[in-house]
């Protein structure tokens, strides 16, 4: 038996207990469990990032006199350790959970833990979302276990002042010609450093991130849920074209404080965004640096990076109300007005036709009209399949060994070393 195989076994061992304990867990609340048709007083909503329910929670707060409390965890390594403990623990989760694409899949190997959403959401919801979506949010069981939320359709926010002032155009249709691929975008930002001195873009994990997610391929997984992290094709074009841009790279990894303060303090001129990092930007910048970033179209075409699900915990005492909250905020009214707080792309069709997204300029982004330039790209979204431990591995193995040779650490022979030992380690299930 190889090291990979015992690893992967011992491994799948130990979580099985915790998902045994949690399964467990979930069953031992039955004494303090409410009276038929009682209404909850109070509804609590865990998110990560920004996900633009502020407004949409006091609504609902009018509509319905539950009070809802709104959850919020700035970074995803932080927030699901916290789910983890939740569930191992059965108690302390939110009423309603929100699951990103990179965890989705390993809290899907134990269904019992997520309220089956099937019988407690209206029956003619699964036809209001993009098809690939709503699929992805069942369990192998057939159990629904998230209501749709958001795509993440890339684009590059860059500086306009910063850009004008190393004599480059500023003019976001021109701006996007100067990269049609990821070469203009190295050659770009080598000229940029050339006439300021500066970096141009975050950090060299930004650029993979941008890459790995237009690949159109297998990642650190197969299908077979095989880890194939040495051998995947779209893993080594995202490592090798991020570690090319080493010289252009402000080496502020993303959540960073250094990467936060970055934003105000033009340390960097680029940064690749999902259509939900919008809001994370303008709350980094500052209301100073408002009307100085703009959006353009990402090296290469397109891509996805990220995207969740609204789950309920079967620890919920409330699963029901849950259900209806989960229901109200991917509605597609509710998917436009997140958009517009915060910039999550809708994945409700009925959203994405509308004309108050479609029509949306953000006025932070210089005017951008961020409804069209993402709403275009929804069309040619594929689902890609991260397999059960995705971002274990990305955050775990190929972003550390990525620093390391960032910073001057390791060779890169020396990281991809590194980062495909600790892949077996970070991805066995």
């Amino acid at each position: 038996m190889s090291l990979t195989t015992r690893r992967s076994r011992m491994a799948a061992t130990a979580l099985a207990a915790v998902l045994v304990a949690s399964g467990l867990a979930a069953c031992g609340n039955d004494d303090d469990a409410p009276a038929e048709g009682e209404k909850p007083a109070k509804l609590v909503v865990d998110t990560f990032g920004e996900m633009g329910y502020d407004e949409l929670v006091k609504q609902y707060e009018q509509q319905t006199g539950i009070k809802v409390e709104l959850r919020k965890t700035a970074q995803l390594g932080e927030y699901r350790p916290k789910l983890v403990r939740y569930l191992a623990t059965g108690k302390g989760a939110a009423d309603v959970t929100a699951l990103e694409e990179g965890i989705l899949n390993e809290f899907k190997a134990n269904p019992r833990n997520w309220a089956d959403l099937n019988p407690l959401v209206s029956s003619e919801i699964a036809d209001d979302y993009l098809p690939w979506k709503w699929e992805l949010g069942k369990a192998p069981d057939g159990r629904l276990i998230g209501l749709p939320t958001d795509v993440g359709s890339l684009a590059v926010c860059y500086r306009k002042d910063l850009f004008e002032a190393a004599g480059l155009p500023t003019e976001r249709d021109a701006v996007a010609a100067l990269w049609p691929d990821w070469n203009g975008f190295h050659q770009t930002g080598q000229k940029y450093k050339q006439a300021t001195g500066k970096a141009f873009v975050d950090s060299i994990t930004a650029v993979s991130n941008g890459v790995l997610f237009q690949q159109g391929t297998d990642l650190f997984y197969d299908k077979e849920n095989n880890i194939i992290a040495d051998s995947s094709p779209g893993v080594k074009a995202a490592w090798d074209t991020a570690t090319s841009m080493v010289d252009i790279s402000a080496k502020a990894s993303t959540w960073s404080p250094e990467w936060s303060g970055g934003f105000k303090q033009g340390t960097f001129a680029t940064t690749f965004c999902p259509s939900w990092m919008l809001g994370i930007v303008a709350d980094n910048s500052g209301e100073a640096n408002k009307g100085k970033w703009d959006v353009a179209a990402v090296p290469g075409g397109g891509g996805n990076w990220g995207g969740s699900w609204l789950a309920v915990p079967e620890q919920s005492k409330y699963q029901k109300e849950a259900a209806k909250l989960a229901e109200f905020l991917t509605n597609a009214t509710s998917q436009v007005e997140a958009f517009k707080a915060k910039g999550p792309l809708p994945t409700n069709l009925e959203a994405l036709k509308n004309e108050a997204f479609l029509s949306y300029t953000n006025e932070y982004f210089s005017n951008a009209p961020t409804g069209k330039i993402f709403g275009e790209s929804v069309a040619q979204i594929q689902p890609v399949h991260l397999g059960p431990k995705h971002q274990a591995v990305k955050e775990n193995a190929f972003e550390p060994a990525m620093r390391a040779f960032e910073n001057g650490q390791a060779s890169k022979d020396k990281a991809w070393e590194q980062f495909t030992k600790d892949a077996q380690t970070q991805g066995a299930f």
